[in-house]
């Protein structure tokens, strides 16, 4: 049976690797070098091109479950991010740049891994061949036209927002301090604290500034543009990525707090936190250079819009993952509906397990539902199609009867996913 995966990010990196880790050969398509997107770097798997974190790891947070349970599934990512955490408090923060050379050199070094460059536009269709669509949020239209033409399938689409990245030695920290929230962690965010004249003001300045038109798209409302949640009302932000609570300390008792979170092992770059925009680049700057300590900031990148695509999954998804009516043909990452980088990994690596326990010939045997990233998957499995919309793992899809008690919640799950692995390694 020959594998193509297609797509080398978090998700099809995970897949090939776990596949070729079980002696099973993989074909991995990756547009780059040669066809990739700009913001892509030319050779790299597994790259993080919004934010360079990946949520929480306290046992009593839903993406903390989940990064859990990948841990005992055999991730590579969460391997690759404990290697280069950065300081972050209770969140996962990696040094991007290290992580994602880490899972290329992996993949390279992998003798079962077939790297090529290469775009699909179709999907190669025989009896002895199983593909792995990981292709993420910026699935080419070449193949996006070969899944509607082929199964008549619904697409949804939405587009998502990069926060910007500056550089520290740009900043004035005079005007700022660090500090994690309720003091969780390591205090490694950089905080700008607002008086309320500096908050309305910048507030004011944001939900006027002048936007990059896009049309016919909705924004996820789990990742709006902060010009958005600025125009929703004067205190949205407030209430949002701006929030003071937990950021007082004996001196300093701010109205709203922007929060900077490093993004490199050498300190270099910092990101704003929850500040995903899709405001013109010049108007970026002059917002931006209105706070505190920012008067000379330089930007390594500004922020950015990309379009996401996904499957109307529960009209066209299987529960081992494939396409109802093409079972040689599976879905993993973004694409399937999942949101989030380790939301995406997971449905990557999981999807992997599905098709190694089709290469050999045995029954189908689900991930446990009690489990979050079972509890994710039969989310996508039995939403409505009509309202289907992208899922990070959380607890309110969560399927355990006892969700108050997270420490029994977490435990369960965790021994629910050990004895399944064990099953099917």
């Amino acid at each position: 049976m020959k594998i193509n995966v297609i797509g080398a990010g978090l998700a099809g990196s995970e897949a090939a690797y776990f596949l070729a880790s079980h002696g099973v050969e993989v074909f991995l398509y990756d547009q780059k070098p040669t066809l990739g997107p700009a913001f892509h770097e030319p050779d790299k798997c597994g790259e993080l091109v919004c934010s360079n974190s990946l949520k929480s790891v306290q046992k009593d947070n839903a993406s903390g479950l989940l990064k859990a349970e990948m841990q005992e599934m055999g991730s590579l990512v969460m391997e690759a991010a404990y290697k280069y955490r950065l300081p972050s408090g209770q969140d996962l923060a990696v040094d991007r740049e290290a992580f994602s050379a880490y899972i290329t050199e992996k993949i390279k070094a992998n003798p079962l891994i077939h790297r090529i460059s290469a775009r699909v536009d179709a999907l190669e269709e025989k009896e002895d061949v199983i593909n792995l669509v990981c292709t993420g949020p910026l699935t080419e239209a070449g193949l996006m036209d070969y899944f509607k033409s082929k199964y008549g399938a619904e697409f949804l689409s939405f587009f998502d927002a990069a926060a910007p990245l500056v550089y520290f030695d740009s900043l004035d920290i005079s005007k700022m301090y660090f500090k994690s929230r309720y003091d969780k962690g390591e205090g490694k965010y950089l905080n700008v604290p607002l008086n309320q004249e500096q908050y309305y003001s910048f507030a004011k300045n944001l939900a006027s500034a002048q936007k990059v038109e896009l049309h016919d798209f909705d924004h996820f409302e789990g990742c709006l543009p902060v010009e958005t949640m600025a125009e929703r009302g004067i205190e949205t932000l407030r209430f949002g990525p701006l929030k003071p609570k937990g950021l007082s300390t004996d001196t300093i008792h701010p109205f709203a707090v922007v929060q900077l979170r490093q993004d490199d092992v050498a300190g270099s770059l910092y990101n704003l936190v929850g500040f995903q925009t899709n405001l013109t680049y010049p108007e970026q700057r002059r917002v931006l250079s209105s706070l505190p300590g920012f008067e000379k900031v330089r930007f390594a990148r500004y922020g950015l819009m990309h379009r996401n695509s996904y499957l109307n999954a529960p009209s066209l998804l299987s529960p081992d993952l494939s396409l109802k009516n093409s079972p040689n043909t599976f879905i993993g990452g973004q694409f399937s509906g999942v949101e989030g980088y380790v939301e995406s990994a997971s449905s990557g690596l999981l999807a992997a397990y599905y098709i190694l326990q089709r290469v050999r010939n045995k029954p189908f045997n689900p991930l446990p539902i009690h489990t979050m990233l079972g509890s994710l998957i039969n989310y996508l499995l039995s939403s409505s199609p009509k309202r289907f919309a992208p899922m990070n793992a959380c607890y309110g899809i969560y399927q355990y009867p006892f969700v108050e008690d997270k420490e029994a919640v977490y435990n369960n799950s965790i021994e629910a996913v050990k004895g399944w692995v064990k099953e099917n390694s």
